[in-house]
């Protein structure tokens, strides 16, 4: 588990579900990544994260608010996805529930991942990928202190994607 002032990384447990379900039908959660999902997509997600995290020790985390318990979405760190320039590499991303957005929560997580990656993983970078049309999501990748890897652009392989989901980007941080 990793905490910051504000926040709790930990693994999945059976009541994020149900709001993470809620989270991942809501339309401007999932504007920028593919279809909603279903309660079978969550249950193989919520396994795949937790089966990480048994197998290296991290994953996207589940983020929960420290004060109240209050399920925020997820955060962390995995594996590039197969097919992608960060394949092999150590991924950091983030999503969180709408109500949970423009109020720091995004940054505090991501930077908890980050001083977690550098202190656990012995890697010399960390990775990030995004839809090109995210500014949301790639403005939190440079307020990290990311750098636009443009050598590195390329359209998602993941089927059924929309056309306008396919362009990505890819951004890095190499260790301090």
């Amino acid at each position: 588990m990793i905490e910051s002032e504000r926040l709790r990384l930990r693994g999945w447990i059976d009541t994020d579900k149900a709001p993470f379900l809620a989270m991942c039908t809501d339309p401007a959660v999932m504007d920028y990544l593919g279809p909603p999902l279903t309660a079978a997509d969550v249950e193989a997600q919520t396994a795949r994260q937790n089966g990480l995290l048994a197998d290296l020790g991290h994953c996207f985390w589940a983020v929960e608010r420290r004060e109240d318990g209050a399920f925020l979405g997820f955060c962390g760190l995995k594996p590039g996805a197969v097919g992608t320039p960060i394949e092999g590499r150590i991924e950091i991303g983030w999503r969180l529930a709408q109500p949970y957005w423009g109020k720091g929560y995004a940054r505090e997580a991501a930077e908890a991942s980050l001083a977690w990656g550098w202190e656990k993983l012995a890697v010399p970078d960390i990775w990030a990928i995004t839809v090109l049309g995210n500014s949301r999501s790639w403005g939190l990748m440079e307020r990290l202190g990311m750098t636009l890897r443009p050598e590195l652009d390329f359209d998602h392989p993941q089927p059924g994607l929309e056309d306008r989901l396919k362009p990505h980007i890819t951004y890095s941080i190499e260790r301090p």
